[in-house]
């Protein structure tokens, strides 16, 4: 355990609220943030997971707030929020010694979606001179950068929906290598347009419950049909758990291992077995020095897609058995893509730090079809003393992220 890093401040802005604690009171009452997309109106899938109230204007200021896309405004609102909690001293830290890691995927898809419309319509003069900044996907962490005024290291990870758990695997070597002392690491993702979600739903990947938004995202259970696409952004101070210790700090959790893999399998549909996911989890576990039988609590990655639940508790049963109480808390923020590893990840921090497990929204009974036993937490929260936990991520492409997490 002693080569972990701890967790000593969270940002989240996400479906379920702005900051921890409207996140961490929805997230255990279970009640799904989806609902009838006003800006999807006329298309085939018009629900969504949005942040509730989120202005960027009042957040960042106006003549901020315009430059930057949404995937980008809502990274910048977590990083500080993250500082913030964390107690740093951002006049005295080491600004050379500061590093940014953020797990993006789509980039400003909305921003790039709106300006080539307005080139194909045949007025390339209005099309914004701000349009690749905007939209580049590793401009979310030279943002982050230039807004703290920090100068270590900063990159973007690209691992589609495991990108924020790649993210913060990538800032704990950082931090145990000595490259940097202090990681602002997460994941950030606004991509809800409509072109988007048409090639989301041309996949299959989208739940077409559109009548009944509340209960479209359903991880695990028998009836589930796809993902209700959300957006937001989570943020973590990691700091070395001596550092921690050193100055006083209140450390949530450690991230105590990291493990990842690829599935070489295909495209977009994971391992049938979950034969990657299993190779990362037993990586973080041997890195974090913990045996699978004392791991109590998996934030699971649980999209609610038929493939995905299936493939998943295979791998979860195959390293855990049915030992750990299993949760996917996509079913209150819907599937948050590049953001969802770093999301769950926070979660799963607050997890150990309070002593519960929160339910897995709109699920009664695991789907029987599921040929493995796992303990999907159902209903309310399970309260229980945590010490371990894992929190895992799956991507297109055949990514696979787990990270261990130990309680402070």
């Amino acid at each position: 355990m002693g080569r972990g890093v701890a967790v000593t401040g969270i940002g989240l802005v996400t479906p379920a609220g702005i900051g921890v604690a409207e996140n961490w009171e929805r997230v255990l009452t279970g009640v799904s943030a989806a609902a009838t997309d006003p800006e999807l109106k006329g298309e085939k899938v018009d629900i969504s997971c949005r942040v509730p109230g989120f202005d960027p204007v009042a957040a960042l200021g106006r003549r901020h707030a315009w430059k930057l896309d949404r995937f980008t405004q809502l990274a910048l609102v977590g990083a500080r929020q993250a500082v913030a909690d964390s107690g740093l001293d951002t006049e005295s830290w080491d600004r050379t010694r500061v590093g940014v890691v953020i797990g993006n995927s789509l980039g400003g898809a909305a921003t790039l979606e709106k300006q080539l419309r307005t080139y194909f319509e045949g007025a390339p003069e209005d099309v914004s001179a701000l349009m690749i900044p905007m939209g580049m996907v590793n401009m979310v962490a030279g943002q982050v950068a230039m807004d703290l005024r920090v100068h270590g290291p900063s990159l973007v990870t690209a691992t589609a929906c495991a990108s924020g758990a790649s993210a913060i695997g990538t800032a704990r070597e950082w931090l145990l290598s000595g490259v940097c002392d202090v990681v602002l690491a997460g994941g950030t993702e606004s991509a809800i347009s409509p072109g988007t979600l048409n090639g989301l739903s041309r996949m299959g990947a989208l739940s077409g419950r559109t009548h009944d938004p509340a209960a479209a995202s359903r991880p695990f259970a028998q009836d589930r049909d796809g993902f209700v696409a959300g957006e937001g952004a989570a943020i973590l101070v990691l700091e070395r758990c001596a550092d921690a210790q050193a100055r006083g700090a209140r450390r949530y959790a450690d991230v105590a291992g990291f493990g990842a893999s690829s599935d070489a399998h295909h495209a977009t549909a994971p391992h049938p077995q979950g034969a990657g996911l299993a190779r990362a989890l037993r990586d973080a576990l041997a890195q974090a020095g913990v045996l699978p039988d004392e791991v109590q609590h998996v934030n699971a990655h649980g999209t609610s897609t038929p493939m995905n639940d299936l493939t998943e508790a295979r791998a979860l049963h195959a390293v855990f058995g049915d030992r750990p109480a299993v949760t996917s808390t996509k079913g209150v923020t819907g599937h948050t893509l590049a953001a969802a590893g770093a999301v769950e990840a926070a979660y799963t921090a607050l997890a150990l730090h309070h002593g519960a497990v929160p339910p897995t929204a709109n699920l009664r009974s695991v789907d029987p079809g599921i040929d493995v036993d796992i303990d999907v937490v159902t209903s309310g929260p399970r309260r229980q003393r945590l010490s371990v936990a894992a929190s895992t991520s799956l991507g297109f492409g055949g990514h696979n992220a787990a990270l261990v997490l130990t309680a402070a």
